[in-house]
């Protein structure tokens, strides 16, 4: 037989041939399969356990939000959370105001310059008749607990001021008449502490402080010390200052503005604020003489 040729199929294609290259592919497959499963493994792994390189950052971020819901629906604590998101952080209160709500109350500093209840007053139950030729203005007095004050002598002491013929009531434009508790006023006329008068006329200028009365609104506030004491301005007696504060509060009660001095020696007008000195004036506290004639100044704007 000629070198080089064959008498039947080649050998690689015998029987033998064949099962080598079966078992070939079969190893082939499974070495290939091997090397998947072990990837997967070793992605597992580096997910579950990350190496010592994990991001500053991202642990930054994940200690910057304690109270971000968890897995399950439960805040950082371990709190179920409400339906629909995170635990509002108002829910709790800061350490800051829980401090405070447990600490015991201090006592106030602004405590009242009188004993009794600070700004509640008790009102005069006496009544008069009308007073003057006007249309009479319906008043009622009022003290402020814990002033010593009798409200009753206090009211027939200002009904007295008011119906005097050197008063208002002789100008016959104007007229008054004290009512009892519970009838309705035109003004009120209440005698209060230095500190309420305060309060209640806002007086911030320094030298005025704890000095001075006022008309707000429809009330004539009369400080009780210049009630008790009179003023270092005027010349009077206690009792004739009592009817300056009143003749010069109801004064701007029916209208009436400030008045200045109408000249050295003469008196000085109701109006004027005589507290803050005469200015060459004498004291006086009426707006009419004996005689009937109006004691006038110059209109302070």
């Amino acid at each position: 037989m000629p070198a080089g040729h064959s008498t039947g199929r080649s050998r690689r294609d015998g029987p033998r041939a064949r099962r080598r290259a079966a078992r070939r592919r079969r190893l082939r497959r499974t070495i290939l399969l091997g090397s998947a499963a072990l990837v997967a493994v070793s992605a597992t792994a580096y997910a579950l356990v990350p190496e010592d390189g994990t991001s500053t950052d991202a642990k930054g971020r994940a200690a910057a939000r304690p109270d971000e819901p968890g897995a399950g629906g439960t805040d950082a604590a371990g709190n179920p959370l409400p339906q629909g998101g995170a635990k509002s952080p108002e829910a709790e209160p800061s350490p800051a105001a829980s401090a405070q709500q447990s600490a015991s109350p201090q006592p106030s500093t602004d405590a009242p310059a009188t004993p009794g209840k600070p700004g509640a007053f008790a009102g005069s139950s006496a009544s008069g008749g009308v007073q003057g030729k006007g249309t009479a203005r319906r008043w009622r007095l009022e003290v402020e607990e814990g002033s010593g004050v009798d409200p009753e002598a206090a009211a027939r002491s200002v009904e007295a001021i008011l119906g005097d013929p050197r008063g208002w009531t002789k100008d016959p434009r104007y007229g008054f008449q004290l009512v009892g508790a519970g009838q309705p006023v035109d003004f009120t006329v209440k005698i209060a502490s230095p500190r309420t008068t305060d309060m209640l006329c806002d007086v911030v200028t320094p030298e005025l402080i704890g000095e001075t009365n006022c008309r707000v609104g429809h009330t004539v506030v009369v400080n009780l010390k210049r009630w008790k004491e009179g003023s270092p301005q005027f010349s009077g007696t206690v009792e004739e200052y009592r009817a300056l504060i009143v003749n010069h509060e109801v004064g701007h009660e029916i209208g009436r503005g400030h008045e200045g001095c109408p000249g050295p020696g003469k008196p000085a007008p109701a109006m004027m604020q005589q507290i803050k000195g005469l200015g060459g004036c004498k004291s006086n506290a009426w707006p009419f003489d004996a005689e009937g004639t109006y004691l006038s100044g110059p209109p302070v704007l």
